[in-house]
């Protein structure tokens, strides 16, 4: 499929709900991070069902390694070296935002990281920059240890 039709999608969103043209630097770390972490989640859920069709408890079980802090966390320190300047900042900004919820069974370090990660996903989706995206998504994948993808 050529690839400006793949990214219509977004287009035909705006169009249908009739969104308004938006500055995303106006947007708080913490509201990229909200939708980056929705993202997020679509991507690792599609990456999990891919492997075959399996009861939902299952998948939730497989999909959970991947979004939590300590593992988006873990992704994000060997991301950092391929970021740009515009990303690393907008990184920075999440990663130092002040979450009103408090890290849950997550260190604060991997919670605040994960939070930039997320805000960094976030940014890139608003701004229809899916190859980008998706290109720092792989990479942080690719430094996982096989254990995260190795099936119960």
């Amino acid at each position: 499929m050529e690839e400006s039709v793949k990214f219509e999608f977004h287009n035909y969103i705006e169009k249908t709900l009739d969104l308004q043209e938006v500055d995303i630097t106006s947007y708080s770390p913490l509201v990229l991070a909200f939708i980056g972490d929705c993202v997020y989640d679509l991507v690792i859920k599609t990456m999990i069902i891919n492997r075959g069709n399996k009861q939902v408890h299952k998948l939730h079980e497989e999909t959970s390694r991947f979004v939590q802090a300590s593992t988006q966390s873990l992704m994000m320190r060997s991301m950092q070296e391929l970021l740009t300047e515009e990303e690393h900042a907008v990184y920075r900004r999440g990663r130092n935002a002040k979450s009103v919820s408090p890290a849950k069974n997550q260190s604060i370090t991997d919670y605040r990281r994960a939070t930039g990660f997320e805000a960094l996903l976030g940014y890139l989706y608003m701004k229809k920059e899916y190859k980008r995206l998706l290109e720092l998504v792989k990479a942080g994948l690719d430094s996982l240890d096989e254990a995260y993808f190795e099936q119960k």
